[in-house]
């Protein structure tokens, strides 16, 4: 009975793991579908580097390069200040924060990632954006540093979550050898525990950096929502995500401008699957 009951959970597991691998192979034929259409009308070149985005004059113009620059201007700016941010804080809770004040932190950090993030969006609409352009001086605080600013916010308890995990992950054995052989706290944190937490500490990163890259509200509402080629972060940009949220309900059915909406989402679904893919092979090679 033990070996039956054993068989059928094994079997469900499995048939969950394909319909999940069949259900993102159903969603991406179903972007070509759709988004392939554009390339009749318009070369793959000239989509993903013409420096127009137009959709609706005459003719159109469908270039994305300003909406991908805007993109990655947006996503390493947030995973610049993310980044060292997220990772010294899952440090200080697992290693050196208090019993009492680590639990306090690890249920604010839930909290954190449990906030809409239109919500988030317009907090930043009434804090964030007017700060930006009183200190730089600028015509607009609608940029791509307050975008990158409140992604990083956004991305932050992802992050913390995960890499205080990969902390929690280390054997103690490695702390206790280190502590033995002479080093202080932070040599052990630094020359022991990071190294052996990496890996999980890669995937925080990895895991903070997509949901970056896929959040659209928050963008749509504090970056400017300029199709044009950024030459500073101090410039307002638009996102390949944003371009979608914004455009989709009043694109025709069938039109150049629908399909060209899909084909963004094409792109979007090879550069979220490049970063796991690489995230994937990098944390392999760490273990």
């Amino acid at each position: 009975m033990q070996k039956i009951k054993e068989f059928l959970i094994e079997k469900i597991i499995f048939f969950c793991g394909i319909i999940i691998i069949i259900f993102v192979i159903l969603i991406f034929l179903f972007l070509l579908k759709e988004g392939l259409s554009i390339f009749k009308t318009v070369s793959l070149l000239k989509f993903l580097f013409g420096k127009n985005w137009y959709p609706i004059s005459e003719p159109p113009e469908f270039g994305i390069f300003p909406l991908i620059l805007g993109s990655f201007l947006v996503t390493l700016g947030a995973a610049l200040f993310s980044i060292p941010i997220g990772v010294a804080a899952a440090i200080y809770i697992a290693e050196v924060a208090p019993k009492k004040l680590k639990e306090i932190l690890k249920v604010l950090i839930e909290l954190l990632a449990a906030i809409p993030s239109v919500v988030l969006g317009f907090i930043g609409m009434i804090t964030l954006v007017p700060w930006v352009k009183t200190i730089f001086k600028i015509p607009t605080g609608l940029t791509a540093l307050s975008g990158s600013i409140m992604l990083a916010f956004m991305a932050m308890p992802t992050i913390v979550s995960i890499a205080e995990d990969a902390f929690y992950s280390v054997p103690k054995s490695y702390k206790e050898a280190a502590l033995a052989l002479g080093a202080n706290r932070w040599q052990t944190i630094w020359r022991i525990e990071m190294p052996a937490a990496s890996s999980g500490i890669l995937a925080a990163i990895m895991l903070g950096i997509g949901r970056v890259i896929g959040e659209t509200m928050a963008v749509m509402m504090i970056t400017g929502n300029a199709a044009l080629i950024p030459k500073s972060i101090l410039q307002p940009v638009r996102t390949l995500t944003a371009t979608i949220a914004a455009e989709m309900g009043e694109a025709v059915i069938g039109s150049e401008h629908y399909f060209a909406l899909f084909a963004i989402g094409i792109v979007l679904f090879v550069i979220s699957f490049f970063i796991n893919v690489t995230a994937e092979i990098i944390t392999h090679k760490k273990r």
